[in-house]
């Protein structure tokens, strides 16, 4: 099963069953993949949800999130600062500890890690994810 860690944005456009990304939070439940998180991942997402969507919709998502086997809870022991954005950082380092196969996400900060050899930190949009998933 992939190993993945979800950028907050993603996560947040995922919740909403009119969303056309509802397909990310459904697959998660499915248990069509394993999602990599730190307390610090989990902090920012729900902060995020609760600010765009209000503090049921942030508890619900996040109840979902800690009670779901395929839900990999990660300790970070090395901050890599790889991004500009520092706010980013946590996520590049919760790949690297959790050994993701890669990050989703559109956030264009992430772009440097493809000029970055080691540690080597694949980032995908939900496109590829869709296809690395085989969903139709």
């Amino acid at each position: 099963m992939k190993h993945v860690v979800i950028d907050t944005n993603v996560l947040l456009v995922s919740i909403s069953t009119r969303s056309s990304l509802h397909w990310i939070l459904q697959e998660l439940k499915n248990g069509s993949y394993t999602l990599c998180v730190t307390t610090d991942i989990l902090s920012e997402y729900a902060e995020i949800i609760e600010r765009h969507m209000g503090q049921k919709a942030s508890e619900a998502v996040l109840s979902i999130i800690e009670h779901l086997a395929d839900v990999k809870f990660i300790t970070t022991y090395y901050r890599f600062n790889l991004l500009k954005d520092k706010d980013d950082n946590k996520f590049v380092d919760c790949a690297i500890a959790a050994n993701a196969e890669f990050i989703v996400s559109h956030d264009s900060d992430f772009k440097i890690l493809k000029s970055i050899d080691f540690p080597k930190v694949k980032v995908i949009d939900t496109k590829q994810f869709k296809q690395e998933l085989n969903i139709v």
